[in-house]
């Protein structure tokens, strides 16, 4: 059985996205980034310049908007420039001293260094010798739609991160998907034989057994009809490619089904694991562990899945 995606939509989103924009506002260079890794629920932190802080819960909002899910940070620095657009002259004892407060405070909070610590002392205003008084000038409605529309900027690099990695996840579901379901056709034309070795090998030991001793041939039907269905396979075959189709179905559907492709694999694993407990065939057996094999590939990339 073949599955189909549209490759014109994007229906799978990665947790994982990165987006980076900068612009010129005045005698500042400001730069926003957006960067996350997969999480239950949405994790945001946010490391803001003091002249923006006072709006902080504003981004906020703007940016869990967007990102929904996932452990991410979001940093909006500015650096002062000067008339030629060049960055402003700094005080390498000023960024020193602040690189020591960053480095004491993370041991006296029992923190780990931030990898980015020099960058974090360099986004302080104090650390360079010009234009620190517009530090405290007021922020106003037009700077302030600067920066929305610069945050956006990154927000929207961030999302075709998103969407790239997102392309992968869907490739790799496909092919795992598929994959399962071919493994099934085969255990289909692999069981009638099995159920008929299974009725052979019953026979040939009641013929071994000897001429004295007598049984019910009418019961010993019935009890081996008994055996045989549950050997039978076939609601677990039917059941597994109703879960493969709707994983499928569900990968076609607006991103954002992450949570729901976690719980549908759930349910291909039970039934997996059900075909594995009623194999008594070779074949049978080494096909469920070629599945389970690709249900583990698809649990670990549905972790990372909006």
């Amino acid at each position: 059985m073949a599955f189909f995606l549209n490759p014109h939509l994007i229906m799978i989103l990665s947790m994982t996205g990165f987006g980076k924009a900068s612009t010129i506002i005045g005698m500042y260079k400001v730069t926003a980034t957006v960067r996350s890794l997969n999480s239950k629920q949405l994790d945001l932190s946010t490391r803001i310049a003091s002249r923006y802080r006072e709006r902080e819960l504003e981004l906020r909002t703007r940016i869990g908007k967007k990102l929904i899910r996932g452990k991410a940070d979001f940093t909006l620095f500015i650096e002062p420039i000067n008339a030629n657009n060049e960055l402003a002259p700094f005080s390498k004892a000023a960024a020193t001293e602040y690189v020591d407060l960053i480095r004491q405070l993370c041991q006296e909070l029992d923190m780990a260094e931030p990898d980015n610590l020099l960058q974090i002392a360099l986004s302080i205003p104090k650390v360079y010798k010009e234009k620190e008084e517009e530090e405290d000038s007021d922020v106003g409605e037009a700077e302030w739609s600067e920066i929305l529309s610069l945050t956006d900027r990154a927000l929207n690099e961030f999302s075709k991160f998103r969407e790239q990695e997102g392309q992968m996840l869907q490739q790799v579901f496909t092919n795992a998907i598929g994959r399962i379901n071919q493994m099934v056709d085969k255990i289909e034309t692999i069981e009638p034989l099995r159920i008929e070795s299974v009725r052979r090998q019953i026979e040939e030991r009641l013929s071994q057994l000897p001429s004295d001793i007598v049984y019910d041939k009418g019961r010993l039907e019935q009890e081996l009809i008994y055996y045989i269905e549950k050997l039978d396979v076939s609601e677990e075959r039917n059941r597994l490619r109703n879960h493969l189709n709707y994983f499928v179905d569900t990968m076609n559907l607006e991103p954002g089904q992450g949570k729901k492709l976690g719980f549908i694999a759930q349910e291909i694993g039970r039934e997996i694991n059900t075909l594995g407990s009623k194999s008594n065939e070779v074949r049978m057996q080494q096909l469920v562990v070629e599945m389970k094999d690709e249900l583990e590939q698809i649990r670990e990339q549905v972790l990372n899945t909006l």
